[in-house]
């Protein structure tokens, strides 16, 4: 492990910058270690969908339909995942809660790349969705290590640089299974299984290392943690009535994925019958009415002996940013996941002078990859507007009409002519002819992810502020509202054009920028210079 400085060292490193590539800080290198934390565990993440046809060409007996049902199986635990992890984090600290998902979730990435059946493969893959969560833990550490002053652009870095680790996934995995596994190390049909079980395999030896590397806290500043990993505590009771609502959705979200398999049928036999997703929605049902138990249990008694002053905080920030996650990182995923099809099928009128479409699948592949490759630059940018401008809520609601503003214009990329698809849905043919329209189309697509991203790097530099005994919650609430948008926003597409979808998109940015201009309060502190090296570490 690294030494510490001295308080009065951290409270001098804490006044200046802080520089990318200043080693000599732990604060830079506990950023660094945990930006690739977060990279890695992204990247295994989104390891099947690169590898989903090679899988289909070396596995007689998949089909498409079972791709379909681990796509879907990759997502359905990042919610609850999300929540159950933000107060593990609160509670023990991030480092060890990292370096434990990192360890554990290794075991169903290697169990994956070698399963031989389908319910091996669904339950591996079940599973590993938790290892979506690693996004929150990261919020922790670096809210402990940076001054408010700076927390923007430290966690918009982390953010945005960690992140990439699903689009690198999809640039080296079938490049790293073909290339190395196969013409190297000659494993033919089992290439891709060997490229899987190796990245987790990292994954694994990286948590046990990442154990060592940082600490939670620097010296001198005492880690806020909570008693027990429990719901959050709130201060009045209309935030105890906000809380309650608030979680059903997560809940919810869950049911709108079972509902989606139930309509996935193999061999003609739906994959969840009537009588399983009735169960599915009654247990549903149970652990929401067990959280609202759970909830008012811990939190009556709480506000009854009346709440101390200084532990007072302001619950309609969290759901003012629980409303901009699912607008922009929800809408981020959904438009990742169509947006290739779209200029594929919307420009297919578009065709070379020697014959054949000018937009094929490897150019919409590129297209759609720029959301992935603004991430590097937007989402950073994000958080360090958020910390250079006078106002964070202002920057936040700029960047909420940014959203409203990009994805109004990419409904405008298209228009219909008047047919029907064979799905039963309007037709979308390019707006106007030409290649130069394509280029224009282009640029908006780019013009609305870097609104996009950065509201995501906007939303994170708000959140460490709001209650820092509770950031992992508030962090891990507002991480899984992105997955809650993302499984609504795709059921949706799955039944409207994309034109609509657009429109689908912008609306839920303006409903965002609604609550946030009523509910969000601008966090007190929000540019202070320094770390409070002596925070109280007193638990509830």
């Amino acid at each position: 492990m690294t030494d510490n400085p001295p308080p009065d060292q951290l409270t001098a490193d804490t006044e200046t910058p802080p520089k990318l590539l200043d080693f000599n800080q732990e604060r830079i290198r506990t950023l660094h270690y945990t930006w690739i934390a977060f990279f890695m565990t992204f990247y295994v993440w989104f390891n099947m969908a690169p590898l989903s046809t090679t899988m289909l060409d070396n596995v007689g007996w998949l089909t498409d339909e079972h791709i379909k049902i681990f796509l879907i199986a990759n997502v359905a635990l990042t919610i609850p995942a999300r929540i159950v992890v933000g107060a593990l984090i609160d509670r023990f600290g991030a480092r060890i809660v990292f370096s434990g998902l990192m360890v554990v979730m290794s075991i169903p990435a290697v169990v994956f790349a070698f399963g031989n059946s389908f319910m091996q493969l669904l339950i591996a893959r079940l599973v590993l969705s938790s290892v979506g969560a690693g996004f929150v833990i990261g919020i922790k550490m670096v809210a402990q290590w940076f001054p408010p002053k700076y927390i923007g652009r430290a966690e918009g870095f982390y953010a945005g640089w960690g992140n990439f680790g699903s689009a690198f996934a999809a640039m080296t995995l079938p490049w790293f299974a073909i290339t190395v596994m196969d013409n190297w190390f000659g494993l033919g049909n089992n290439s891709w299984r060997w490229a899987m079980a190796v990245n987790g395999l990292v994954m694994g030896v990286y948590g046990v290392w990442y154990y060592f590397l940082v600490q939670d806290a620097p010296e001198g500043k005492r880690l806020l943690k909570t008693k027990k990993a429990e719901p959050m505590l709130v201060t009045s009771y209309g935030d105890l009535i906000q809380y309650v609502v608030w979680s059903f959705p997560l809940m919810g979200a869950l049911g709108v994925l079972a509902w989606r398999v139930s309509n996935v049928k193999i061999d003609g036999d739906p994959v969840i019958s009537d009588t399983v997703l009735y169960l599915i929605y009654a247990l549903l049902a149970l652990v929401y009415a067990g959280h609202v138990y759970k909830t008012l249990q811990i939190n009556l008694p709480y506000l009854r002996a009346g709440v101390p002053e200084e532990e007072k905080y302001h619950w309609g920030s969290v759901a003012a940013l629980n409303s901009t996650y699912f607008a922009n990182f929800g809408a981020e995923l959904a438009v990742v996941s169509m947006l290739p099809a779209f200029f594929e099928l919307t420009f297919e009128p578009l065709q070379r002078s020697s014959g054949g479409p000018l937009v094929t699948a490897t150019v919409a592949g590129v297209v759609a990859a720029s959301f992935a490759f603004v991430n590097l630059v937007a989402r950073p940018l994000g958080g360090y507007l958020s910390d250079r401008l006078t106002n964070r809520k202002r920057t936040m609601l700029l960047y909420m009409i940014g959203i409203v503003t990009g994805f109004f214009l990419m409904a405008f990329i298209g228009k219909w002519d008047g047919t029907i698809d064979g799905d039963g849905l309007r037709t979308v043919v390019p707006a106007f002819g030409g290649v130069t329209w394509l280029v224009v189309a282009v640029a908006i697509t780019v013009f609305a992810s870097v609104f996009v991203q950065g509201a995501e790097g906007a939303t994170f530099a708000i959140i460490p502020m709001i209650n820092k005994r509770m950031t992992g919650q508030i962090a891990g609430m507002a991480g899984a509202y992105g997955n809650v948008g993302a499984v609504i926003y795709l059921v949706i597409f799955s039944l409207v054009d994309a034109r609509t979808f657009f429109f689908v998109l912008a609306g839920g940015a303006l409903a965002s920028f609604v609550i946030t201009y009523f509910m969000l309060e601008e966090p007190e502190g929000a540019f202070a210079d320094t770390l409070d090296v002596h925070a109280d570490a007193e638990e509830h």
